[in-house]
């Protein structure tokens, strides 16, 4: 790491510069997506370099949030909208970065938010993390965490429990498992089972093992984890000579063994990891171990093209890899998963070949305009690689990536 050093550091610097310049182009206020997001960089970089000139301007960009929002932006989701802001907001407090009456300040968007819920899940049935009912859920449950009013906390609690319900409600139960189903393309041609940490499967798994640990809510998700952690186990590939152990769709007449992306947003990474979290709110060792084997297996991939690695963000490129591997690395103490890191953070680092781009790096978007372009956010640009490599070198513990549902 030592020679990484310099370089890292450098790119810290511009990135703090380009964001400082250029978030006030981005028109959104959630964490992963909008400028919430991008303030977390400035507050973490902060702490980082000891200079309190970088918070001022994350303070600058959450009061934009907060005008915004006070000026009718209405858009409720966690990646985009008033629960990724709201979280954000929380997380800062919760950090200790800003001192702020959240119950005051936030409690006003319960009931538009609440409202969203009941239209994405009882409606719509739409159970994603980013853009759906989980992701609020997510922000909700930050709330039940964090309030220090009985009656919101009870508020939360009961609005929790709905989404619980509702999960219920809507899942598929057959051979003593449970699973969802959704479209899995933009045409809406085929639907199945999502197992991906960003849209799918894991996610739902992933946030309910966070709400098992509190007895307002373990009896009425512990079967529901249990059931659906079995689905997405009795889908594991069969062939060994498979590089990914899981697909990350599941419908019908789709091929057995297909080779996954390797990234945070799909394929083995997100799966193994939720695994790992969920075997362990269920004592079961197997379930622990099949998540390390997951995480672990997943390292032999060293070729970008084999991996399908385009680009360098957390969704989908280098640097959401890093994140994992050194999360992973930190709770297990296995080697293999600093090496891995340390591995991808070296090509992350080689593949800033854009003159045109933030640091050397543009995002890759795929569909019918593919190609490259500048990005800034958390998720896909470089506020987020900014996040990940002062998690890499920062000598303190980090909260922002529990956005990524990784820590």
């Amino acid at each position: 790491m030592n020679t990484l050093k310099p370089i890292l550091l450098d790119k810290l610097e511009r990135i703090s510069t380009i964001l400082s310049e250029n978030y006030k182009t981005n028109e959104h206020v959630g964490v992963l997506s909008g400028i919430s997001g991008i303030a977390l960089f400035n507050f973490y970089y902060s702490k980082f370099t000891n200079q309190e000139s970088h918070a001022d301007i994350g303070v600058e960009m959450i009061s934009s949030v907060i005008e915004k929002i006070n000026e009718g932006y209405s858009f409720p989701t966690f990646c985009t909208g008033i629960a990724g802001a709201g979280w954000v907001i929380e997380l800062l407090e919760e950090e200790e970065f800003i001192d702020i009456d959240s119950d005051e300040l936030l409690s006003d968007l319960d009931a538009y938010l609440s409202s969203a819920i009941v239209q994405m899940g009882e409606k719509d049935k739409f159970y994603d993390f980013l853009h759906g009912v989980i992701g609020i859920g997510f922000y909700f449950f930050k709330r039940y965490q964090r309030t220090k009013s009985v009656d919101l906390k009870e508020y939360y609690k009961v609005k929790l429990l709905e989404i619980v319900a509702s999960l219920k409600r809507a899942a598929i139960k057959e051979d003593g498992m449970m699973k969802w189903e959704s479209y899995l393309d933009e045409n809406k041609e085929i639907r199945g089972c999502n197992l991906s940490l960003s849209h799918g499967m894991s996610s739902i798994i992933n946030f309910l093992s966070r709400l098992a640990i509190y007895d307002d809510f373990y009896d009425e998700v512990m079967p529901v984890i249990e059931k659906a952690t079995q689905f997405i186990l009795s889908n594991e590939n069969k062939d060994v000579s498979c590089s990914s152990f899981f697909p990350s769709w599941v419908y019908q007449g789709k091929e057995k063994n297909s080779v996954e992306r390797l990234a945070w947003c799909y394929g083995d990474l997100g799966i193994g990891l939720t695994l790992w979290r969920v075997g362990n709110v269920l004592k079961d060792d197997t379930i622990i171990q099949k998540g390390i084997d997951t995480v672990e297996n997943s390292c032999k991939r060293r070729d970008l093209i084999e991996a399908k690695v385009k680009d360098n963000g957390l969704c989908h490129g280098t640097f959401g890899m890093v994140q994992i591997y050194n999360y992973m690395y930190k709770e297990t103490k296995k080697t293999i998963f600093k090496e891995t890191a340390d591995f991808w953070m070296e090509e992350g680092l080689k593949m800033a070949i854009h003159e045109d781009g933030y640091v050397g790096y543009k995002q890759w978007f795929g569909g019918t305009d593919e190609g490259w372009r500048k990005e800034i956010n958390l998720l896909e640009g470089v506020a987020g690689i900014g996040l990940s490599i002062i998690s890499y070198l920062a000598p303190f513990e980090m909260k922002w990536d529990e956005c990524l549902l990784i820590s």
